[in-house]
């Protein structure tokens, strides 16, 4: 199988469930489309793991433990932090 992007097994996906709660398919077909939602659904799983792999790895120190991000801090025109 090619490689599936996030979002479009994530809207296949979607899509199975709807058409799946309508409830007005044959079993066959229902059980062919549950196949394809679990298929979708690893493929989503898979995808956002390999990206908290990749978010961990940005985000560690010099030792390999992850250290917090801060965002930087905006600030307006008259050169003020901006409130969150």
């Amino acid at each position: 199988m090619a490689e599936v992007k996030f979002e479009k097994a994530m809207k296949r996906l979607e899509q199975i469930v709807e058409d799946l709660e309508k409830g007005d398919l044959d079993i066959d077909k229902s059980l062919e489309m549950f196949e394809e939602g679990i298929k979708m659904s690893r493929v989503c799983s898979q995808k956002l793991a390999e990206a908290e792999s990749k978010i961990e790895k940005l985000t560690q120190d010099k030792k390999g433990d992850l250290a917090p991000q801060l965002f930087p801090e905006t600030k307006d025109e008259d050169d003020s932090e901006v409130p969150f």
